[in-house]
């Protein structure tokens, strides 16, 4: 077990941490055991101030993304890391994201895992609903080579 009581599971990313995005360098690369193309079903992905949020939707998705596995030695470190970056904090009512564990589809082999996945707090989901912009297709890289 990990600190904060938390499991040694691989981490969905969707937005700025996935390759080719500012916070994949400075957090992920050269970091991890294996990066796998990824799908996360149930979610609709929204555009926020520089970066997205996956919002919870039984009826949406998929969101596009990296499975990223830590080597063991370095996975309680990435977690810290990762939850210092999303401002998540355990029962925080300020989070704008929480960290979850949902099940997510391996493109290669649409292999169910399960994993961290950070999406919108519920206050913030509230908010994007009522007033956001949806990015349509689930996929922040295409989205942003779009703009």
């Amino acid at each position: 077990m990990s600190p904060r009581g938390t499991r040694r599971l691989p981490f969905f990313v969707y937005g700025t941490l996935r390759p080719g995005e500012g916070n994949h360098a400075a957090y992920l690369r050269g970091r991890v055991a294996r990066e796998e193309s990824a799908l996360l079903p149930g979610a609709v992905l929204y555009e926020g101030p520089g970066y997205p949020y996956a919002v919870e939707d039984p009826e949406g998705g998929p969101v596009h993304g990296e499975l990223v596995t830590a080597p063991p030695a370095a996975h309680d470190r990435l977690l810290v890391a990762l939850d210092l970056l999303e401002e998540y904090a355990p029962g925080d009512p300020r989070n704008l994201y929480e960290r979850v564990v949902r099940e997510v589809n391996r493109t290669a082999d649409g292999v169910a895992v399960r994993a961290w996945v950070y999406v919108a707090a519920p206050r913030v989901a509230a908010e994007l609903r009522a007033t956001g912009t949806v990015i349509d297709g689930g996929d922040w890289a295409s989205f942003r080579l779009r703009r």
